[in-house]
């Protein structure tokens, strides 16, 4: 502001002259000196990071990027189609808190009022904030996806009346991107719904740019644009200065790392162990309180088992990065006595897990505190998952390789 006003003096200390061209000149030089802070201030915006899908439903989606300066961000939202982008004013939804529009360099725009199992193309924009002083704000350039050019991205809303659905998982990936192209780098709407990222996809985070550079910006690159990301917590994401900030690119419906949702015959229940020792250990600095955390959880769960949408799903799968059995550890131990007594009599198809970075397969009984089956995935491989009549899990390695089957048919 100080420098605003400076050339606004200087503005009206110009000498007044008569002549056309001379006035000319001094309108361009005034409009050279109320536009100079702009040039002063504006570094240039750019996408940094994303766009991604998170929190998609049948009636929404979450799309959600980062820029590296302060902006006012929006999507533009067409149907499917052949028409140009262009073609016609397209609606633009925005990140609103309070009644007005929110500005900061991570953007997080909820789309509402979707239609289910439809698709749709969308577009991204971010208007720099040069500066914001008192009520006023002075915008620079403009950063967009494009859709000149280029295709707009698309994406699909799930259905819960739809009769297949396909997913892909992987976990305990530990920033290991080059992995993940190998095991994920086919995957597109043809042959996925959603992919689930099943834990400790890092293994600290002592920022938040972590999540893009030990995974996310290699999921953006391959899938995550036009096909929706569910994420479930791993121990190693709850470690590091970072880790309090991960919610903020991974947000959900019930405002923590639990939550549920449904695709096609399929309700899905993401739980999230947490930690693996005790709060007490001497690892967590006195900063861990997971024992309370599972327990407020086990509430939700009992919850959530019991409603209608749950109760009437042809299938039940359950998704959580440590698994009830096959340790002693703390956090295991925890979870067995707070989520496992729920599950037993909720009739789960299947656990899927990770963690242990070792494949096991558990059948149903098998562990006699555990009444159902459970999948613990290892590090070096992923899950291709198509359900329909019946859940078919193939594990594959990093090449397509089938290594394991496995069957089940309905519960109910």
């Amino acid at each position: 502001m100080e420098i605003t006003m400076k050339k606004l003096v200087i503005v009206i200390l110009l000498p007044i002259q008569t002549t056309f061209n001379s006035k000319l000149m001094t309108k361009k030089l005034i409009l050279l000196f109320l536009n100079f802070p702009l040039f002063i201030f504006s570094q240039g915006i750019e996408i940094t990071h994303g766009p991604y899908l998170q929190q998609m439903g049948e009636n929404e989606a979450t799309i959600i990027w980062t820029t590296n300066n302060d902006a006012l961000s929006w999507v533009e939202l067409a149907p499917i189609g052949n028409d140009s982008f262009y073609a016609f004013e397209r609606p633009k939804y925005y990140e609103t808190a309070y009644g007005s529009k929110k500005i900061g360099k991570l953007h997080r725009i909820n789309l509402s009022g979707l239609q289910p199992g439809t698709e749709y193309r969308y577009r991204i924009f971010s208007k720099e904030i040069v500066s914001y002083e008192n009520h006023r704000v002075l915008y620079g350039n403009i950063a967009s996806s494009n859709v000149y050019s280029q295709k707009p991205y698309q994406f699909r809303t799930l259905d819960v009346n739809a009769a297949k659905v396909s997913f892909r998982v992987v976990n305990d990936l530990h920033s290991r991107n080059e992995n993940l192209r190998k095991m994920i780098g086919d995957t597109n709407r043809d042959n996925t719904d959603l992919v689930i990222f099943n834990g400790d996809m890092v293994s600290m985070l002592n920022d938040t740019e972590q999540i893009f550079t030990g995974f996310m910006d290699t999921a953006v690159a391959l899938f995550a644009k036009e096909i929706p990301l569910f994420f479930s917590r791993g121990n190693h994401e709850t470690r590091g200065r970072g880790s309090a900030g991960l919610y903020d690119y991974f947000p959900t419906k019930t405002g923590e790392f639990y939550y549920s949702f449904q695709a096609g015959p399929v309700f899905f229940i993401i739980l999230d162990g947490g930690e693996d020792k005790p709060d007490s250990d001497i690892e967590y600095s006195e900063l861990a309180h997971f024992d309370a955390y599972r327990s407020n959880q086990a509430e939700w769960l009992e919850f959530v088992v019991s409603s209608a949408a749950f109760q009437q799903a042809s299938y039940r799968i359950v998704i959580m990065h440590i698994p009830p059995t096959a340790t002693t550890w703390h956090g295991t131990k925890d979870v067995v006595r707070k989520f496992t007594p729920i599950l037993n009599n909720a009739d789960i198809d299947v656990m899927l897990c990770g963690h242990t970075h070792n494949y096991t397969f558990i059948e149903k009984g098998e562990d006699p505190a555990v009444n159902f089956p459970i999948l613990i995935n290892d590090d070096e491989n992923w899950l291709d998952i198509i359900v329909d009549s019946e859940i078919r899990i193939i594990q594959k390695d990093m090449y397509g390789s089938v290594l394991k089957n496995h069957f089940f048919l309905r519960n109910n």
